[in-house]
């Protein structure tokens, strides 16, 4: 009986085709047979802090304050050179120191005073000190401040505040102030809450008082 012999080749050929197909099976999906959710143990980690808010701005000091004794004016009334005309420049001032002036109907009586420094003759800068209180006083009048509140005179360069001998100290000495000449002392009646020890307005009277002394510290207006 004739056998048959089995050929290498044959065989060769069948294992590198087994062998080129493993690859194709590991690049195919895997699939898990567990469908459980998944849990994830441990606390999560806390979110940033938020940032710190930027600081508010200092308050810008106010131009205009009013003490025991005067209207405080804490920047310059511009006037024109040689002259009573009060510059544009100013009216932004003058307008807050007419609602000051609104705003305090306690005050009864302001003496507008105008100074000036030792340039010139005596007799002039009163003149042009007179003059430059008369325009201020104008000016409060025409914006709603009652005629009979006010008063102005003009000292000219009798009443220096610093020595005249130095451009600095002259500018000092030309101004303008707002002295308070009659006004109503506010006093308020209080009551104490026998259980919390706290006070209670419970009413305010205004009482008539006579002028107090002038303001060490002037107000300053240009007044050359």
């Amino acid at each position: 009986m004739r056998q048959h012999r089995k050929h290498p080749r044959t065989v060769g050929i069948t294992l590198a085709t087994a062998f080129l197909a493993l690859p194709a099976l590991a690049c195919g999906p895997t699939i898990f047979a567990d469908t459980d959710a998944l849990t994830v143990i441990g606390e999560p980690p806390p979110p940033p802090p938020e940032p710190e808010p930027e600081p508010e701005p200092p308050p810008k000091p106010k131009r205009v304050e009013v003490t025991a004794a005067a209207i405080v004016i804490n920047d310059k009334i511009l006037f024109e050179v040689d002259k009573a005309v009060i510059r544009a420049e100013s009216f932004d001032l003058m307008n807050e120191i007419t609602q000051v002036v609104k705003e305090n109907p306690r005050i009864k009586k302001i003496s507008i005073e105008g100074h000036t420094d030792d340039d010139g003759s005596k007799n002039y800068n009163k003149k042009l000190s007179q003059k430059r209180a008369d325009s201020v006083m104008s000016y409060l009048v025409e914006h709603g401040i009652e005629a009979e509140r006010l008063t102005a005179v003009g000292h000219g360069e009798d009443i220096p505040i610093v020595a005249n001998d130095s451009p600095e100290n002259k500018e000092k000495n030309r101004r303008v102030e707002f002295i308070i000449v009659e006004q109503e002392e506010v006093k308020n009646v209080v009551e104490i809450d026998p259980e919390t020890g706290e006070e209670r307005v419970v009413e305010s009277k205004a009482v008539p008082q006579a002028r107090v002394a002038a303001p060490d510290t002037a107000n300053k207006g240009e007044a050359k």
